[in-house]
């Protein structure tokens, strides 16, 4: 049997050119027994016949005749409601002032914490002796102890470059 016409109409109805009608006859043309479908046809079978086959469930006859009713019927009237711009900027305003407390209270807690320290890090000069009656052994003191921590600092500073350069097999 040639079943051009049934393919002509698969491919108008994934196109939407068909007409009810056609659809109609698409829905009764799968809703039969699978073997009497083609082969090359059956895929088709569940988009047209998923309804019918596995629900139970049709339109019924009056279906479009119920919608047309529910679509004439007058629609709810829905007033407009004018929103002033103090309602739209209130949620921005709000979270501007949880912000102001906040860096307000950081503020006050970081002055608190500074001011505890400073009067901890002041130095009582008067409890302090000077352990050198002469100022050039002093001085000369001073010069060797900065003398030995420079030369720390260039010998692990040029430790650090040599690394960067030979890559050790740690790394």
């Amino acid at each position: 049997m040639d079943y051009k016409y049934i393919e002509q109409l698969v491919e108008r109805y994934f196109e939407g050119e068909t007409t009810l009608q056609e659809e109609q006859i698409l829905r009764t043309f799968f809703t039969q027994e699978e073997e009497e479908i083609p082969v090359e046809l059956r895929k088709y079978a569940p988009v047209f016949a998923t309804l019918v086959h596995e629900f139970g469930l049709s339109l019924g006859d009056d279906f479009y005749d119920r919608v047309l009713k529910l679509t004439e019927e007058a629609p709810t009237v829905v007033k407009a409601r004018t929103i002033r711009l103090s309602e739209r900027l209130r949620p921005l305003l709000r979270a501007a002032a949880v912000v102001a407390v906040v860096l307000s209270l950081t503020q006050a807690m970081n002055l608190s914490l500074s001011q505890g320290q400073q009067q901890n890090d002041e130095i009582n000069y008067a409890d302090y002796k000077d352990t050198y009656d002469d100022p050039v052994a002093a001085r000369g003191q001073v010069e060797d102890a900065l003398q030995l921590l420079s030369e720390g600092y260039s010998q692990a500073h040029q430790g650090d470059t040599l690394m960067s350069v030979f890559p050790t097999e740690e790394q």
